[in-house]
């Protein structure tokens, strides 16, 4: 990787981001009673997994520790999607907006799982 690249270009966390964006805009649909719990902790955990993702390009210098982040990142993509199994299971989205939804999350954790496999495609540096 060039120098000057930015964990903002890497294809998965454009990826994540724009997943994270989609939960966002169809959450601000469900009811207030699921504001505290559902809509809080899917907004979170979308969110984590970019934070994520940032945090371990700028580990990447220590392979252990980027595959550590990307390890978190994976796990909270996970956790998304028992969120999204939740926001369909309540009828608070559509069956077409679940698919649409778990898919682009199903991408992401193939994406994670190839940083967790590969990091020096990342630029992390073998030790």
């Amino acid at each position: 990787m060039k120098k000057d690249f930015s964990f903002k270009e890497m294809r998965v966390y454009k990826k994540a981001f724009g997943l994270s964006m989609e939960i966002f805009k169809v959450s601000k649909r469900f009811p207030e009673i699921e504001k505290y719990s559902l809509t809080s902790q899917i907004r979170r955990s979308s969110r984590s997994v970019c934070a994520n993702i940032a945090e371990g390009y700028r580990k990447r210098r220590y392979p252990a520790h980027f595959i550590s982040k990307a390890t978190d990142a994976d796990m909270e993509n996970s956790e998304t999607q028992v969120w999204l199994d939740f926001t369909l299971a309540c009828e608070y989205i559509s069956a077409n907006e679940f698919s649409n939804l778990e898919e682009q999350s199903k991408e992401i954790g193939r994406l994670l799982q190839h940083m967790q496999d590969h990091p020096d495609k990342y630029g992390a540096i073998p030790q």
